[in-house]
């Protein structure tokens, strides 16, 4: 297995790309209401990605038809953008890479339609502190297991179960690369992290059971059991002593500073 290495002036050139990706997911914010469609949401990413210079690297990536992954309640990963009206009480992952100057910056963002269900609101919650305590736990010398790990102890005792068919990815001048970043596993199982090693960690939690399936459009991936899903993903760097999150919101991810 090969994995990249990147240098310090590559985290430059990643962190531009994941700056745009933050932006984009931060200017969504408001724009996610009842009665629009996710074809909708598609359109203006798009058009908000070309105007800071940026593509959409999932657009005709292996035949994906659309610019951004929208998933809406059980969908799990890779919906489909479009005619669908969000609901009030709906929730909905949107998931985006942005390709910059040779470099992608992957992040991934819940949102809520009006006002969800208690029970969504905390699986929300528990999404989002499981991927704040992975991250920070990263530095070099850490096993890919740990990661893992800190998310599946989390999330299994708040009452919630870990998808397995789907996991996080090295990524930088390519959209995938190694690692794979599974989020579960056992502390000190797998490789060691090392410095310049950049990827994805994108937890999908279940609010029944961890199984999925995937739909006849062969992307969609759903719950088995038609329960809620949520996922929250960041792009990371690992440093000399930690890691740098090249898609961090400042305005969003109060959690992680």
């Amino acid at each position: 297995m090969s994995i990249q290495q990147y240098t310090l002036s590559d985290f430059k050139k990643l962190k531009k790309a994941g700056e745009i990706t933050a932006k984009t997911l931060d200017f969504l914010e408001d724009k996610i209401k009842p009665g629009i469609t996710t074809d909708y949401i598609d359109k203006i990413t798009t058009k908000f990605l070309h105007t800071h210079n940026a593509t959409s690297a999932p657009l005709f990536y292996k035949g994906f038809p659309k610019s951004i992954c929208t998933s809406v309640n059980h969908v799990v990963c890779h919906g489909i953008p479009s005619e669908k009206i969000l609901n009030d009480g709906d929730i909905v992952n949107i998931d985006i890479t942005s390709y910059v100057d040779g470099f992608h910056g992957d992040a991934s963002r819940m949102y809520s339609v009006g006002t969800p269900s208690v029970k969504a609101n905390k699986l929300i919650e528990v999404t989002r502190e499981s991927l704040a305590k992975a991250i920070k736990i990263l530095k070099p010398g850490i096993a890919l297991g740990d990661i893992g790990h800190e998310i599946q102890s989390f999330v299994e005792k708040e009452g919630f179960s870990v998808v397995k068919d789907f996991c996080g990815h090295g990524i930088g001048r390519l959209f995938h690369e190694e690692p794979s970043i599974l989020h579960y596993g056992k502390k000190d199982q797998g490789i060691k992290i090392k410095e310049g090693m950049v990827f994805t960690i994108e937890p999908m939690i279940n609010a029944g059971k961890f199984e999925t399936k995937v739909l006849n459009d062969g992307w969609t991936a759903v719950t088995k059991d038609k329960s809620l899903s949520a996922q929250f993903e960041h792009t990371v760097g690992i440093t000399s002593n930690g890691c740098e999150i090249f898609t961090l919101s400042n305005k969003y991810d109060t959690n992680l500073h």
